[in-house]
């Protein structure tokens, strides 16, 4: 059985990316989470950017996925979205402790190297979706 979890890629207005601390694991990643029971990907993906990040956001599109094995062993995998902000401010939480802001600079900041190639990606294909265009 694999487990599913969704998260976001969430970009702000000059096009870095939010990522988050985790205190429970000492990392730093992108908000996720696992899928509720009947909840959809692009639902657990807006709810866990939210309880992670206090932001609220909506989705331009998919961006990509990752497949690893978890802490327990298990098979997982996390449907990425990007997103775009729409309200909201960053609190620390029981999951999160701290939110940054990065570009390409920071990319070397994130723990596993397939949070890293989906940021990467995101960065690189920002500029060629036109900018505005991407919120059409």
């Amino acid at each position: 059985m694999t487990v599913e979890a969704a998260g976001g890629i969430v970009v702000d207005e000059v096009g870095r990316v939010a990522i988050v601390h985790r205190p429970r694991y000492d990392d730093w990643s992108l908000p996720k989470g696992h899928l509720e029971t009947g909840e959809t990907a692009e639902d657990a993906a807006l709810r866990e950017v939210f309880e992670e990040t206090g932001l609220s956001c909506r989705i331009i599109g998919p961006a990509g996925e990752t497949h690893y094995r978890d802490r327990k062993g298990r098979a997982k995998r996390v449907r990425y979205f990007s997103m775009s902000v729409t309200a909201g401010s960053f609190l620390v939480n029981d999951e999160v402790d701290e939110l940054r802001w990065i570009d390409e600079s920071g990319i070397d900041v994130l723990s596993y190297g397939f949070d890293a190639d989906l940021v990467r990606s995101e960065l690189l294909e920002r500029p060629t979706r036109g900018g505005d265009q991407r919120d059409e």
